[in-house]
């Protein structure tokens, strides 16, 4: 074989031993997910009951176990919930209970929040759902009550679908937190 120009004048000398071959990166789950995936079928269920009160979706995202990062949980968890029936998200609000004030509230702010509440029950017909995840504590009252008038003015139709991604962010929020 003649050599071109491209390669050496000389032959090349293989290499003794072992070659040194970029290694690759395999990241395993962080601590709580692997605890998350490894956990028995009940508890993991129970604990996903605890992020949202849906059987049905507590069970899909436990019977999809294990999960190789967070994100694809999250990812698994906002796909049940997009999937939600009527009836899930019945469930799901029966569990919720209404958001808590800042220590310190005036008594007003307890009377309009409750006020506010009632005037949202009587027209929907369940609880007020809302995620709170990064508004800062001294703007909750103000977040929750603009969140009720402004929900107050929708038809029913409008109200659940609003209803059903502020439980899906609530879902994602519990279940960050879990991890």
């Amino acid at each position: 074989m003649t050599r071109g120009s491209t390669l050496p004048a000389h032959p090349l000398s293989r290499p003794t031993g072992r070659v040194a071959i970029p290694g690759q990166t395999r990241t395993s789950p962080a601590p709580p997910l692997d605890g998350f995936n490894t956990a028995p079928s009940e508890e993991a269920h129970h604990a996903l009951l605890a992020c949202l009160r849906s059987p049905r979706w507590a069970r899909r995202i436990a019977d999809h176990r294990p999960y190789p990062t967070a994100e694809a949980l999250l990812a698994a968890s906002d796909e049940a919930a997009y999937d939600l029936t009527a009836g899930d998200l019945a469930e799901a609000l029966a569990g919720e209970c209404l958001p808590t004030l800042p220590e310190g509230t005036y008594e007003a702010a307890h009377t309009a929040l409750g006020a506010a509440h009632a005037a949202y029950e009587a027209r929907f017909g369940h609880v007020f759902v809302i995620c709170l995840d990064g508004v800062p504590q001294d703007e909750v009252l103000d977040h929750v009550l603009g969140g009720i008038r402004s929900r107050l003015t929708n038809d029913p139709e409008e109200e659940r679908v609003v209803t059903a991604e502020e439980l899906r962010r609530l879902a994602r929020q519990r279940l960050t937190q879990l991890l």
